[in-house]
């Protein structure tokens, strides 16, 4: 049983909105959508990051890890899923959660975006320097932190709203 119940009707469109970016109101933002500036928020930051430097699949991958690193059983299903349709294997979704790829760029973005998670941003000179050694730019860096808050804030709403589960179920 959710903690947070879904939202009543949509006055200011952001479900609508929400239709339209994803094709479907998943249980986390119809929840969210108890605070349609809390939504709308987290959709424009969404939004705004398909538009960095960061392709589509690390992106998506960031939010598997991100899920994982912050134990959310909802967002580590949605994004297995979504990763599985991108084409992700197995193998690499579950070396994707334990911050690895076969790909040294996209293995230095996953380990940097972790230790940013455990370090909560204290990364250290050494882990900077490897990152940047494997080509992970500046803007990168500061997209990767970006992911980091925008799935943090999808993490920890689900872990206090505890909505259905609306994916096939996968353990953080």
């Amino acid at each position: 049983m959710p903690r947070i119940p879904l939202a009543e009707g949509d006055p200011h469109g952001v479900l609508a909105q929400t239709q339209a970016q994803l094709g479907r109101v998943p249980n986390l933002y119809g929840t969210l959508a108890n605070s349609p500036a809390a939504l709308q928020g987290y959709l424009a930051m969404r939004d705004a990051l398909t538009r960095g430097a960061l392709r589509a699949r690390i992106r998506e991958q960031l939010a598997l890890l991100i899920a994982q690193e912050n134990a959310c059983t909802y967002c580590v299903s949605a994004h297995t899923l979504r990763g599985s349709k991108m084409g992700l294997t197995g193998e690499q979704l579950a070396k994707t959660r334990d911050a690895a790829d076969d790909d040294p760029h996209t293995d230095a973005v996953l380990r940097i975006a972790r230790e940013i998670v455990r370090t909560r941003g204290r990364v250290a000179d050494d882990s900077l320097a490897a990152a940047r050694a494997a080509d992970v730019t500046d803007a990168e860096l500061a997209e990767i932190t970006a992911h980091v808050a925008l799935n943090t804030l999808a993490n920890y709403f689900n872990h206090l709203a505890e909505p259905l589960l609306d994916f096939p179920e996968v353990q953080a």
